[in-house]
């Protein structure tokens, strides 16, 4: 049996994953600059989160999900976008409280799964930067993002 990376992933050797630090840092220092504070969340999460998020029926849900139940029995998804994930943190971690500065300005960069059929610049492992602001009364937070 022949060993390789699974279908619609790929490596990111190091010549080209300078280029990926690259950007990465100048996409941090761009969102900093506007006050927005990094957040990491698990690359797995509920099932549910994402299905209320996108929708029952949506294609995310019903095709693209890669979906497991672990060993003690919940089900389990990876995450497919960085929005379901961030809103959770937000809520969970009492983000919306009155003591916390507002707004709450969040940035996410990761990996993302999703079962599609690989193509060209459209692979099942993907990468994606993210912005989400929470609490904000002026609408000119929507030209930031």
């Amino acid at each position: 049996m022949k060993l390789q990376k699974p279908k619609g992933t790929a490596d990111i050797l190091p010549q080209e994953s300078q280029k990926w630090q690259y950007v990465e840092m100048m996409a941090r220092a761009v969102f900093e600059d506007y006050n927005f504070k990094e957040i990491r969340t698990p690359l797995f999460e509920s099932y549910e989160l994402f299905s209320r998020a996108t929708g029952e029926t949506s294609d995310i849900v019903t095709k693209e999900m890669y979906d497991f139940d672990d060993k003690g029995g919940r089900h389990i998804a990876l995450r497919p976008e960085g929005t379901a994930s961030t809103v959770r943190a937000y809520i969970e971690n009492k983000l919306f409280a009155p003591e916390v500065p507002k707004p709450v300005k969040m940035y996410y960069m990761g990996s993302m799964f999703r079962y599609e059929r690989p193509q060209s610049g459209r692979l099942r492992e993907f990468h994606q930067f993210g912005v989400e602001c929470f609490g904000a009364k002026n609408p000119a937070i929507d030209v930031e993002i």
